[in-house]
């Protein structure tokens, strides 16, 4: 015969582990993602960044500027060079922006 458990019978434990778990999901995900113009200033793919010279970026409340972005798989920096013109994607995740897709600008 199976045991009904009651709400009563959860443990703080069970319910402390249940929120960990939430929030860390809440944190992993990237809360939204916006494309962007800009222009490749640097690329660093031994360190997983590229340094971009970028238009605005309203959702993010940041005027245009020249800063280096973590990128989600340094990969994507392999046929990019200082100078290309670019459309790339980039995303808040628990806290840092990273660079999610990167192509060269038609």
């Amino acid at each position: 015969m199976r045991r009904q458990i009651s709400t009563r019978q959860i443990s703080t434990r069970q319910i402390s582990r249940a929120v960990l778990a939430t929030a860390f999901l809440a944190v992993a995900m990237p809360a939204w993602a916006q494309s962007v113009k800009g222009t490749v200033t640097k690329l660093d793919p031994a360190a997983g960044k590229v340094t971009l010279d970028h238009a605005a970026i309203p959702k993010l409340d940041m005027d245009a500027m020249t800063m280096a972005y973590r990128v989600k798989d340094p990969a994507m920096l392999k046929d990019l060079k200082a100078g290309d013109a670019v459309d790339f994607e980039i995303a808040e995740t628990g806290g840092a922006y990273t660079v999610t897709q990167i192509r060269k600008a038609k």
